[in-house]
């Protein structure tokens, strides 16, 4: 077995004990790392840009959200499924470069949202009961 090899096996036995991973996880990681330090190592340069499921600038749309990690469709990327990929929301957000404040939620599902906020205006003071 190679040192790139063992090195990478290293980095993922250490990141595999603070989370959950699946198999295919684990061996997509050694392969990607183990490349990664052999490039780097030659003199070579790592490829930036780094292959996901789906566009981010087209992952929020109408009526769909779409996990960029997986590609599977939602009305809202809930806390549950990114942690299925090891991802809180902040994380998910800085990944992909999205704005920190930015809902995880399909463009009609966030206008209803904001009308119902706007309707109930739950920022003036309620009037006193008399």
């Amino acid at each position: 077995m190679d040192d790139y090899l063992k090195e990478a096996l290293e980095i993922v036995k250490a990141q595999a004990s603070v989370r959950t991973m699946t198999e295919d996880e684990i061996t997509s990681m050694v392969q990607k790392l183990a490349s990664g330090i052999k490039a780097i190592a030659e003199g070579g340069s790592l490829e930036t840009e780094e292959k996901y499921a789906v566009d981010p600038k087209k992952a929020i749309r109408e009526k769909t959200v779409l996990c960029c990690v997986c590609g599977k469709s939602f009305k809202i990327l809930t806390k549950k499924h990114l942690a299925s990929h090891g991802l809180t929301a902040d994380e998910y957000r800085e990944k992909f470069g999205y704005k920190k404040k930015l809902p995880l939620v399909c463009k009609s599902l966030q206008r209803e949202r904001r009308k119902k906020m706007k309707e109930m205006k739950l920022w003036t003071k309620r009037g006193k009961k008399k």
